[in-house]
């Protein structure tokens, strides 16, 4: 009689997934600090109005919003390489550049950045927003330029606003990395599948990367609840 669960082969998978850890905490890190420059530089076209760039971010943030992060992972993966490959060819541009040496890494970075810079567009605008409009008049007054008023002002009450939303959606890209084994990419999921196809224990090894997830969530989340706490003392520590 077959068993239900072989809990050893589910306990000695553990090793073999966590070892591929760095790749999934890697692209979800290196997703969020590029998609937040992404994003800032999206609400700011936004909230400033600039011309053309305004409906080209419009347009950018709609189509991300509107298709699965899936296709976009696959756009991004085929369609760099058929970019570089049709500059090489008809401008000459980026001939030192080979295509086949690009880590599946680099494109699960990309797209990870693309689509959340997308969503965190939204969040810091209406974060940056959310800021009274007085300070905006009273830092006029006083001599600072925009960028100052930006970095000295604005940012820091906008990202004390934001750290919530911020954290639920690098928790959702961490979750999501679980997508990139489809061009290549061996994080931790991918490692299950394969450790699950040699050994015939997909149950088992799903089991074990499901509390893999389970739990570098919770320590995100933890982490996460201390840094809005310590923005709220600091908010309160300014006021």
């Amino acid at each position: 009689m077959e068993n239900l669960l072989d809990l050893n082969f589910l306990i000695e998978s553990f090793p073999a997934i966590i070892s591929r850890l760095p790749v999934t905490i890697g692209i979800a890190v290196g997703s969020l600090l590029l998609s937040l420059v992404i994003g800032v530089a999206a609400a700011l076209i936004k909230i400033y109005k600039v011309p053309v760039l305004s409906v080209i971010t419009s347009i950018y943030i709609s189509f991300i919003r509107g298709t699965p992060l899936l296709v976009q992972i696959y756009l991004v993966f085929y369609g760099i390489p058929k970019i570089i490959y049709f500059l090489q060819s008809e401008y000459g541009w980026l001939q030192s550049a080979d295509v086949n040496s690009i880590a599946p890494e680099f494109y699960a970075l990309m797209a990870f950045s693309i689509n959340l810079g997308a969503y965190l567009s939204e969040t810091i605008r209406s974060a940056i927003e959310s800021v009274d409009r007085g300070q905006f008049e009273a830092a006029k007054a006083i001599g600072m330029t925009p960028v100052q008023m930006m970095l000295k002002i604005v940012f820091p009450q906008a990202l004390t606003v934001a750290i919530p939303n911020l954290g639920n959606m690098f928790i959702s890209t961490i979750k999501d990395t679980s997508l990139v084994f489809i061009i290549g990419v061996i994080d931790i999921m991918g490692q299950a599948k394969i450790l699950g196809s040699r050994g015939l224990a997909f149950f088992e090894v799903y089991i074990a990367v499901s509390i893999v997830y389970w739990i570098l969530c919770i320590a995100v989340e933890r982490l996460l609840v201390k840094i809005e706490k310590r923005a709220r003392r600091y908010e309160r520590g300014i006021a």
